[in-house]
């Protein structure tokens, strides 16, 4: 993946706004830029577009959407940037976080009346980090169902999807002004586009081990879970142009991968009262900071593995997941009617777990403190018969990536915009911090979406100014 000069480009065609990557940040830049009256071309490597997006549980936070209202929920942009730049201990941009707050709810509304996507708000319960309930989703609640109605809706608005088609090289003057790309296509052969803007929808590095290896290297261990053309083209290209990188080092983990299905079991299990111990039974951190944070935890772990242990009504609400439906048809998850049964069935220590077991139902009683800072008040207790599923850490995306401004316009290092480049998604840096331990739920999909509208309008109003 390099950068070429213009001089040796054969342009066999023009189109004003091309974007690359034809996931949900793509598809969404797709259907602004069209909306707003621009000729679109979406390049996606793969025979289908699904990206990162189909892999995760297609979730976005928005802020005072009409479907928090519909539920009498009171939230404001003011406090989903608060909850974001909590979450990063104050390590993340507020500036931007708070741009994304505001731009949330009309991204979510638009998605779902202009272009029927048909969200619903989830209000069984909270996830880590949100104040109040933010999440929307497609009534499965998986990404693969969102991206199916973003496809929908770029059908139906004429926006143009060439599969099969990865970009090899971009074309791009001194000044960082892109010209066009080369794409590469099945048959060895390749084409010249030129183009008055670019976005960069082609998510982060995760699927390049040496890039992971050399830039987080605490995920020696950790399982990809994600799309495999996180390559990390985006970075590379940005490097060549002189644009800024910011927070490099920041990803979502998940410490809920099944181990041996690749099926992830959502947090609502633990966040809900369910637990995860270690095979000598015992709990080994405080699994309801969040899930990013906690792969690490299980990656260190005694096999790089750990339990989650839950009961029949935990089972039954995690049953609104096709994710763990999927679990359950794979065979992942486990039950037996009492304790020593379970511990026979898994093969964890009997003694330990009963212990924590016994622990954990004085701590939900508040008759002791947790020596890892849960607070586990308020949830009902274990009942048999239980569950277990066997779990390791994984590797969702990095949210490091080119800083971006409010727009979704790539910046320099001495932060001015690039002359027509912009990106979202994982492409972009996010608003999770540094590491993994400020990553909130749904901030994959809040910068895929809302960076992708925004850079698709602004790529569109830069052509009709040219």
């Amino acid at each position: 993946m390099t950068v070429l000069s213009p001089d040796a480009a054969d342009f066999t065609a023009h189109i004003p706004v091309v974007i690359v990557g034809g996931g949900g940040c793509g598809l969404t830049a797709g259907l602004a830029a069209a909306q707003a009256g621009a000729e679109v071309l979406v390049l996606e490597r793969d025979k289908s577009n699904l990206g990162t997006t189909a892999m995760s549980t297609g979730l976005i936070p928005g802020a005072n959407t009409r479907f928090q209202r519909d539920k009498g929920i009171e939230d404001s942009p003011e406090l989903l940037a608060a909850d974001i730049v909590g979450k990063t201990h104050g390590q993340t941009d507020e500036h931007i976080a708070l741009a994304l707050a505001r731009e949330s709810a009309q991204t979510i509304e638009w998605l779902a009346d202009d272009h029927g996507v048909p969200f619903s708000l989830v209000d069984s319960f909270l996830y880590p980090g949100h104040t109040v309930m933010r999440m929307h989703g497609t009534p499965n609640r998986t990404g693969g169902e969102l991206m199916g109605a973003l496809a929908l809706a770029a059908e139906r608005a004429g926006v143009d999807v060439l599969t099969e088609a990865l970009v090899s090289d971009l074309f791009a003057d001194d000044d960082g002004r892109i010209h066009g790309v080369r794409v590469s296509r099945p048959d060895g052969g390749h084409e010249d586009l030129g183009c008055d803007a670019l976005i960069l929808a082609c998510c982060g590095f995760a699927g390049n081990a040496e890039m992971v290896a050399e830039l987080i290297p605490e995920l020696e261990h950790a399982e990809f879970y994600g799309h495999p053309g996180n390559k990390g083209d985006a970075i590379a290209w940005g490097r060549e142009l002189g644009a800024a990188i910011e927070d490099i080092a920041s990803y979502q983990g998940h410490a809920g991968l099944a181990k041996g299905y690749g099926v992830p079991i959502l947090w609502p299990v633990i966040v809900e009262g369910g637990f995860q111990v270690n095979r000598d039974g015992q709990r080994f951190s405080n699994e309801a900071r969040g899930y990013s944070e906690q792969a690490v935890d299980v990656l260190n772990q005694p096999g790089h593995v750990a339990w989650t242990i839950y009961d029949e009504r935990l089972h039954e609400l995690m049953q609104e997941f096709e994710d763990y439906r999927d679990a359950i048809d794979a065979g992942a998850i486990r039950s037996a009617a009492d304790l020593p049964a379970l511990c026979e069935l898994i093969g964890v220590d009997r003694d330990g777990l009963a212990a924590t077991m016994q622990a954990v139902g004085a701590m939900k009683a508040g008759e002791q403190q947790d020596e890892f800072g849960r607070d586990f008040t308020g949830k009902p207790m274990l009942e048999p018969p239980y569950y277990a599923v066997k779990v390791t850490g994984a590797l969702f995306h990095t949210q490091g990536g080119l800083a971006v401004d409010e727009q979704g316009r790539v910046r320099r290092q001495d932060g001015s915009p690039m002359p027509n480049l912009f990106a979202g998604g994982g492409a972009a840096r996010g608003v999770s911090g540094p590491g993994c331990d400020g990553y909130m739920a749904g901030n994959g999909l809040l910068t895929a979406t809302t960076f992708g509208r925004l850079a698709g309008e602004q790529a569109a109003a830069l052509v009709k100014e040219n």
